[in-house]
C-alpha cells in the first residue's frame, strides 16, 4: 500500500499531530513548549471540564507563526473518540497523535513519522529492542501490559508487543480508509485502528521509543474492565 520511493523523505509541514487533551490543565504548558518546535499541524482535542482549551488558545494566540487548532466539545469523547475526531479535522497528509502527558517528545514522534516514507503506519513501542525506558512503569503496570498484550493477540491476530503506547504515526490514506468501520472510543481505540489497518492490508512498524512513565495515569481498574468490554466487543460484534 505504499505509495511513496523507498527511502523517501516525510516532509514535516505535511504532517498532523493530534492531542487528545482531557483534563490536562496543570501539564498543558510543558507539552505546548515541548511542541512548538513542530512545523506542521498541531490540533488539540480537549473535552474536559477544566481551562485546558483556554491555555491552548491563548498560546496559539501567541504564537501565530505555529499552525494550532483547538477542538472544544462539551461532552466527553473518550480517549478514541478524541483521537477520532483529531484525525477526521486533520489537513496534513500523515496524521500522528501523543499523549498530552509528554511520556513522549517531540523528538521520537518525528522519528516516527520519518518511517512514514517506507511504511503505511509507525507505532512507538516500549517493549521491542533499542527502547529506552527513562522512567520505568511500576511492576503491577508493566504485568498488566504484557497480559493486555496477550489478550489482544489471541483475540485479534496483532503480534505487536506494544499496542498502547501513545505515540502513533500514519499515512492519511490509511486512515481515511479504515475510520467509517471504527467503533471504539476508550483505550481499547488503538488495538481496533490497528486491527482496521491489517485487514486492509496496510503495513504498520513497530519502532523503539524512548519513553518515559508519568505518575497521572488516568487508566485505572474500571478503565482496564471497559478497555477488556470493549474489545470483546470490536472482535464479536455485528459488523
Amino acid at each position: 500500500m505504499i505509495r511513496d520511493a523507498a527511502g523517501a523523505r516525510v516532509d514535516p509541514q505535511d504532517c498532523t499531530l493530534v492531542i487528545p487533551a482531557y483534563n490536562e490543565e496543570r501539564r498543558i504548558c510543558t507539552l505546548l513548549d515541548d511542541v512548538s518546535s513542530f512545523p506542521g499541524e498541531l490540533i488539540f482535542v480537549c473535552d474536559g471540564t477544566d481551562a485546558t482549551a483556554d491555555v491552548v488558545t491563548a498560546f496559539a494566540a501567541m504564537h501565530p507563526d505555529l499552525s494550532i487548532r483547538c477542538l472544544r466539545f462539551a461532552q466527553r469523547l473518550g480517549k478514541g473518540g478524541g483521537i477520532l475526531a483529531g484525525m477526521q479535522a486533520a489537513t496534513g497528509r500523515y496524521v500522528g497523535y501523543m499523549d498530552a502527558d509528554c511520556s513522549t517528545r517531540l523528538d521520537q514522534m518525528r522519528l516516527l513519522f520519518d518511517r512514514l516514507g517506507e511504511a503505511d503506519g509507525a507505532i512507538g513501542s516500549r517493549w521491542v529492542p533499542g527502547a529506552v525506558l527513562v522512567v520505568r512503569q511500576s511492576f503491577m503496570r508493566r504485568a498488566q501490559s504484557r497480559f493486555f498484550n496477550l489478550i489482544v493477540k489471541v483475540l485479534f491476530g496483532l503480534d505487536y508487543r506494544d499496542t498502547q503506547c501513545g505515540a502513533k504515526v500514519f499515512r492519511k490514506e490509511a486512515l481515511d480508509a479504515v475510520s467509517a468501520d471504527l467503533r471504539a472510543t476508550g483505550f481499547e481505540f488503538d488495538v481496533e485502528l490497528l486491527w482496521r489497518l491489517r485487514q486492509k492490508g496496510y503495513t504498520v512498524e513497530e519502532v523503539s521509543i524512548v519513553w518515559q512513565n508519568m505518575d497521572e495515569s488516568k487508566v485505572g481498574t474500571s478503565d482496564v474492565a471497559a478497555m477488556l468490554t470493549g474489545m470483546l466487543r470490536v472482535r464479536f460484534g455485528k459488523g
